[in-house]
């Protein structure tokens, strides 16, 4: 059918004029609505497709590609506020490479996904602020460079907005900070160098983030926005509603596609999250520390932002200890050595996830039942020949030929739905496609560690001596954490075992991580209650190493309930390791500490932000002379509300609200203010107070404790339970006691091991006075 010039007018009011086929406009044509909206441009049976031109009632005009009724392909959005957008859409929606001035000045050039800022991109503020490098959902996440218009610059890693992860913060004087931010605070360990000292070199550095050796920015290809490129880019995303229909736009298209950055949506990522928050503004705590040319240099430790311990040392010193900073993603190499080297050890981990997959996947669709006797014994396995190339059973794979042995399946599918893990969750933490990383092992088992992607699970390699000990103790371990919900115990969720082609069997166990928490673990220890070589050489200690009985320089004080509920499951627990022979067990104990009180006074709140900085995203102030205030509380308990706090199954999987006296023996919710709400467990998120033993920092001169008392979150669990008490450890116990005092070495009876357990976390942890 033939298109043919014509004009009509619609019931409705809607005019059209220009080409139709048939009854449907179709090639070039004009549609007006009577609320002021205006068409113009080309047509495709009824809907706008193709290139054109959209002016809306309100003042906001669109010019580019359309496509079904959608804004799509290539066009420029002018807003009324008189922010543009030249770029990619896909479906009404930002998507693809593209550039936005806002009304402010302020200018993001890169990628956007969704409507939102994603992927690479360029954001410069008004006021000469500048961030390159990565974006997510709208938020700096990733790896970036953060340069201020005062001479400042932040080299390293964000997360929602924030200063996150290791990184590299330069003064405009020159000196610098080498250390780790959470959630934009500096938080851990560090090492300030002063303006003129010398410090490691930043080249490799200034190299991969996007700028020379001085700190000026050098803009890639893909810093600016070509025209060309954007012309052909492939949009990707999303629907929103239909513009057009058979009589033409509908009414709801007067909602033009452009999120504001107003005061009420997007805006406040950054004001609260983002480079115009507090957090992000250019003078750290530390820029006006030291501003001479002396040599000396200070490794520090915070917490949040504030400064808790200070050694002073020569730069000189320094530059034969430092090394580079990591300015990778925390994920941590391990120690240990695998047989199976680099290539095999990748292998090894997919094997693992191919037969995880294999055995949930044939065990969760079997009814429910309570387990029998015969579930524990020899005959319950689940076995499978795991080609490479597939076979009837099995997908075919990237690894090497293995065999798959799964102990006790029905057992264990009982504990994970005891521990209230769904199975389909549980297959995906562990054998999505993110993978397993290899984490370091606290211990001289020379054991490998695996955690999950989503931190929830750590994986572990057996000894064959080991499996047989957990084999023995299952069923009493079934029975013990079915009778109580609380114990400390570490929750087991699956035993396997992989031969490869060559016959080298490897087992593993999947088990809770104890420290998946949103909270950052400042601290960790394995404290078993010896004390012989049960300490930490100062040069082997990093952020992360896990400390032992002798390093630990705090006691905790808790309430009184919160107390008497740990040592009552700690003694269960204990109890039922000796009924089975087991020593050699440790409590893990990790601590986040909260910013002490008595800084309060010196730290002044942050400035209230004006309706015009807060109407605008590029207001970053650079002025500011300390990081934002702490709140006046650390910690705060209050009444448990179940509608306040997130009480689904997740990484702690099980347990009972605590109750505390200081609430009148209610169950408590723990309060960190700016941070969370979080439902206090036994061994999770359980609050305290670590008082620092005097005299712990004698042994490294020049190092200061700022602080005696601090408040912490308390996580902790038993780990080790597969340790008999067998007669090589009776030999490594006679041979021992003839060279150390008996009670000081970890290899004694049961009986005395758990009591000298329990009385030394009985000190760890004593009743207030």
């Amino acid at each position: 059918m033939e298109t043919r010039p014509a004009e009509r007018v619609f019931s409705n009011g809607d005019v059209y004029s220009g080409q139709l086929k048939g009854t449907l406009p179709h090639g070039k044509g004009k549609y007006a609505w009577p609320d002021g909206i205006i068409y113009e441009g080309d047509w495709e049976e009824g809907k706008i497709s193709g290139r054109g031109k959209l002016m809306w009632s309100s003042g906001a005009k669109y010019e580019g590609d359309f496509s079904g009724g959608y804004l799509h392909g290539f066009g420029t959005l002018t807003s009324p506020d008189g922010s543009v957008y030249a770029g990619a859409w896909r479906m009404n929606v930002r998507h693809g490479l593209g550039r936005k001035e806002y009304c402010n000045s302020d200018v993001y050039d890169g990628s956007w996904r969704e409507g939102l800022q994603d992927g690479s991109g360029s954001y410069s503020w008004y006021n000469g602020n500048r961030f390159i490098g990565n974006w997510k959902k709208g938020k700096m996440s990733g790896r970036g460079v953060m340069s201020w218009a005062n001479g400042d610059l932040f080299n390293g890693f964000w997360l929602n907005g924030l200063r996150h992860g290791s990184g590299v913060y330069k003064y405009a004087d020159g000196g610098f900070y080498f250390g780790t931010w959470s959630r934009g605070l500096k938080d851990g360990s560090g090492v300030f160098y002063p303006a003129g000292s010398k410090h490691p070199s930043l080249k490799k550095w200034h190299r991969h983030f996007g700028y020379d050796d001085t700190g000026n920015f050098l803009l890639s290809h893909n810093s600016t926005i070509n025209i060309d490129d954007l012309r052909t880019s492939k949009a990707v995303s999303r629907s929103l509603s239909e513009l057009t229909t058979t009589s033409g736009l509908t009414r709801t298209s007067e909602r033009y596609p452009d999120d504001y950055w107003s005061t009420s949506d997007p805006p406040r990522d950054f004001m609260h999250h983002g480079p115009s928050s507090k957090s992000a503004r250019s003078v750290d705590s530390g820029q006006s520390e030291i501003r001479d040319k002396n040599p000396i240099v200070f490794e520090r430790e915070y917490m949040q932002g504030v400064l808790i311990k200070e050694r002073i040392m020569s730069s000189i010193d320094m530059s034969h200890r430092a090394r580079p900073l990591n300015l990778t993603k925390e994920v941590t190499v391990s120690a240990c050595v695998s047989f199976l080297g680099g290539k095999w050890n990748h292998y090894l981990m997919l094997n693992l996830q191919l037969g995880i997959r294999y055995t949930v996947g044939k065990i969760t669709p079997v009814p429910p039942r309570e387990v029998r006797a015969s579930d524990f014994s020899e005959r319950a396995r689940i076995m499978m020949f795991f080609p490479r190339n597939g076979s009837q059973y099995t997908p075919p794979h990237k690894s090497i030929d293995f065999d798959w042995k799964d102990y006790c399946p029905m057992v264990f599918r009982n504990l994970r739905e005891m521990f209230k893990l769904d199975a389909a969750d549980y297959m995906m933490s562990i054998c999505g496609d993110d993978g397993l990383r290899e984490i370091s092992s606290p211990g001289k088992s020379g054991s490998i560690f695996y955690l999950s992607h989503d931190d929830r699970f750590v994986i572990k390699t057996l000894k064959r001596s080991e499996l047989k000990v957990l084999l023995r103790m299952l069923p009493r371990y079934y029975e013990h954490v079915g009778d109580y919900e609380n114990t400390l115990i570490t929750k087991f969720f699956g035993v396997h075992r992989i031969k490869l082609k060559w016959g080298k069997k490897v087992r593993f166990v999947v088990m809770g991580n104890m420290f998946c928490t949103e909270l950052k673990i400042h601290r960790r220890y394995d404290l078993k209650g010896s004390t012989q070589g049960r300490y930490t050489e100062k040069n082997k200690i990093g952020e992360k190493t896990t400390l032992k009985d002798l390093d630990l320089a705090y006691e905790f004080h808790m309430d009184k309930l919160l107390r008497e509920a740990l040592f009552k499951q700690i003694i269960l627990d204990c109890s039922f390791l000796e009924s089975l022979q087991i020593l050699d067990y440790s409590l893990l104990l990790g601590l986040h500490f909260r910013a002490p009180d008595p800084l309060t006074d010196i730290l002044e709140p942050p400035n209230e932000m004006s309706d015009q900085e807060s109407d605008s995203v590029g207001s970053v102030d650079v002025n500011l002379p300390r990081e934002p205030s702490i709140p006046p509380k650390g910690l705060l308990m209050v009444t448990h509300e179940p509608n306040s706090v997130n009480t689904a199954p997740g990484p702690h999987i099980r347990g009972s609200t605590l109750r505390a006296f200081s609430v009148g023996e209610k169950e408590v919710d723990l309060i960190l203010p700016g941070t969370a709400r979080l439902r206090v467990q036994l061994g999770v998120n359980m609050p305290a107070q670590a008082h620092h033993k005097l005299g712990q920092d004698n042994e490294e001169s020049g190092t200061v404790e700022l602080f005696e008392v601090y408040d912490v979150v308390v996580y902790m669990g038993i780990i080790d339970i597969l340790q008999e008490y067998n007669m090589k450890k009776k030999v490594e116990h006679t041979c021992k006691s003839m060279k150390y005092d008996p009670m000081t070495i970890s290899a004694i009876e049961p009986t005395l091991y758990s009591k000298r357990f329990i009385d030394f976390l009985l000190k760890v942890f004593p009743e207030k006075a």
